[in-house]
């Protein structure tokens, strides 16, 4: 469940598992979606749904992104919480939180997890603008490439948390 006004997730004991996870930027008025391999080793972008002004579950845009959900057999969600710099709340986070809570009210059964973005858009919009993207034409990819960056940083950090504890339960055996 998506609780309100709660710090960001790490990636932890509760974890599915392998399986697909899907990373979420919540913009205004995009919504970057991305999506994992089924080892949870590399985030590739999937889709720009349009914001709609209707809330709850029912809303177009929770109803497109279920879909998404559904159509790539989902273990777990991850939706960027941008705060600001100094870790701050806004309405932006309200935003996230609050289509968080409405694609739980939907889907129910995969977990969702909200995670730090801190400048997730902004290192995407310098990486397209390096790559030779125009300015004109990145409007719809910079969400997705923020969506990327979210879930690649969920995917890094549920890694290291896995070698951490497969390093910490090794075994203790003398050889003989």
């Amino acid at each position: 469940m998506v609780a309100q006004g709660r710090g960001p997730d790490r990636p932890g004991v509760d974890d599915p598992g392998r399986g697909r996870r899907i990373g979420i930027d919540v913009g205004s008025v995009r919504i970057g979606i991305a999506s994992s391999d089924p080892d949870g080793v590399l985030a590739t972008p999937v889709e720009t749904v349009p914001r709609s002004k209707v809330k709850g579950p029912d809303a177009p845009d929770v109803v497109r992104v279920a879909e998404i959900v559904a159509e790539y057999e989902a273990v777990e969600i991850v939706i960027g919480l941008p705060r600001t710099l100094r870790g701050e709340r806004g309405s932006a986070v309200e935003a996230a939180e609050r289509f968080g809570r409405s694609l739980y009210r939907r889907l129910g059964d995969v977990p969702i997890r909200m995670a730090d973005e801190r400048l997730t858009t902004v290192s995407a919009s310098r990486a397209l603008r390096d790559s030779g993207v125009r300015a004109k034409n990145q409007r719809s990819v910079i969400d997705q490439a923020a969506a990327v960056a979210i879930l690649q940083g969920w995917l890094d950090e549920r890694r290291a948390v896995s070698d951490r504890a497969a390093n910490n339960s090794g075994s203790t055996e003398v050889d003989e």
